[in-house]
């Protein structure tokens, strides 16, 4: 059943609450205003870096052995990156020739949800239940159930084994006759599935250790204790601890392997000596780039620019996400001081809301143009155009509902 809590807070110290916000509120402002002018000048700057790389790229179509005339130059070139380094997991002795080797571990686990429902209280309190609902699901890292709020699953937690996840990285991945720096050979992708073969001194000593945490937690285990069971299962990728993979309990624990293997790939970058650098712009951006398989440096400099206004729209979301919240911050406060007549203050929070909306967005509207007056003039005036129209409409829209109000008072006498 879903445990309940009710808390009460009370009017005084929502009105603290309230001038704390104000506070927090104008720093999510300032951050927010920050984001969205930093953001245009990032964008404009890692766009023209981009550029200036792609005018002084040099098309390359065979890196099999190193050519000197290349140093110091950006290249574009595809080829086949791969290495000799044999990755070795030495938690579990296990080992693969790969340019990576990925072991995730996650956990069975009871897990805490909560939910909760405010309601105003005339004198302006408010009440607060906030559900909590448990499950058992396989989760990334422990939970700690000392701080459930429900008793009968506080403490109710464990694991078998405390193990993290880790990715294992070749030192020397060779692309033809160059070496791949670390920065670009982290970039390869591709997992495939690495499966395991556990030594039996490893599985006889995995297994005494996860007996011997389960013999300490004997009241916790959900099904009866077997002093003989074998609590070590290896199946493909997978090493299981715990009673049966088929049905988990909680303490139980997965690990499971990748690797990456040997690939083609498409290279952007800078050649220095054997190796490669980032391109540096002379506006202070870097430039470089891996992408799998066999692309045309158009491709490559698309791909580029594109993953720039995906970051440019992401950013700028959430700086006028930021602004609009600050100011909701900021003003809550009228909200709160009504709260004493609940009805009244949802009236005036929707108020608040909408205007707090309307001005985050003309302001963020004119910090975007200002910074494009910098970087894109074009733009910037076509932004300020926007924000002036929409600047229209609201003094527009408040001129004509003073008029009908006057005319509907005229009317009445």
């Amino acid at each position: 059943m879903a445990y309940q809590e009710t808390t009460v807070t009370g009017y005084g110290t929502r009105l603290k609450g309230s001038l704390k916000g104000i506070i927090t509120g104008i720093i999510m402002f300032i951050i927010g205003t920050g984001i969205l002018w930093w953001n245009e000048g990032r964008t404009v700057r890692t766009s023209n870096a981009n550029k200036d790389a792609y005018k002084e790229t040099t098309i390359v179509s065979n890196i099999a052995t190193i050519d000197n005339t290349l140093n110091g130059k950006m290249i574009h070139t595809s080829g086949f990156a791969t290495t000799k380094d044999s990755l070795i997991d030495h938690q579990f002795n296990i080992g693969a020739n790969a340019i990576k080797l990925i072991r995730t571990v996650e956990y069975y686990q009871w897990v805490q949800n909560a939910e909760s429902k405010k309601k105003d209280k005339f004198g302006g309190s408010e009440e607060t239940v906030t559900t909590y609902t448990y499950e058992k699901k396989w989760v990334s890292s422990p939970q700690n159930s000392a701080e459930f709020k429900d008793p009968e699953y506080k403490n109710k937690n464990f694991t078998v084994s405390n193990i993290e996840s880790e990715t294992f990285l070749a030192g020397n991945v060779t692309f033809g006759a160059y070496t791949l720096p670390t920065f670009l050979s982290r970039q390869i992708s591709g997992e495939q599935v690495f499966n395991v073969n556990l030594s039996k001194e490893k599985i006889q000593l995995l297994n005494s250790s996860v007996k011997s945490v389960l013999q300490g937690k004997t009241s916790l285990l959900e099904t009866p204790y077997q002093s003989n069971g074998e609590y070590v299962h290896v199946n493909a990728n997978e090493i299981y601890l715990g009673a049966n993979a088929a049905t988990p309990a909680i303490g139980d624990v997965r690990i499971t392997f990748h690797k990456v293997m040997p690939a083609n790939v498409t290279i952007w970058a800078k050649v220095i000596n054997n190796t490669f650098e980032e391109y540096h712009s002379d506006n202070g951006y870097s430039v470089s780039a891996l992408a799998m398989g066999t692309q045309s440096l158009d491709q490559t400099f698309q791909g580029e620019q594109e993953a720039n206004k995906t970051i440019a729209w992401l950013s700028r979301l959430l700086g006028v996400l930021l602004v609009i919240l600050g100011l909701k911050g900021i003003f809550n406060i009228l909200v709160i001081l009504l709260k004493v007549i609940p009805f009244l203050s949802n009236i005036l929070n929707l108020g608040v809301n909408v205007v707090c909306i309307l001005i985050g967005l003309i302001w963020s509207l004119l910090v975007i143009a200002i910074a494009w007056i910098f970087y894109r003039p074009l733009l910037a005036i076509a932004l300020l155009l926007a924000a002036g129209g929409l600047i229209y409409f609201l003094i527009k829209r408040s001129k004509a509902k003073k008029q009908a109000n006057s005319e509907s008072i005229t009317t009445i006498e």
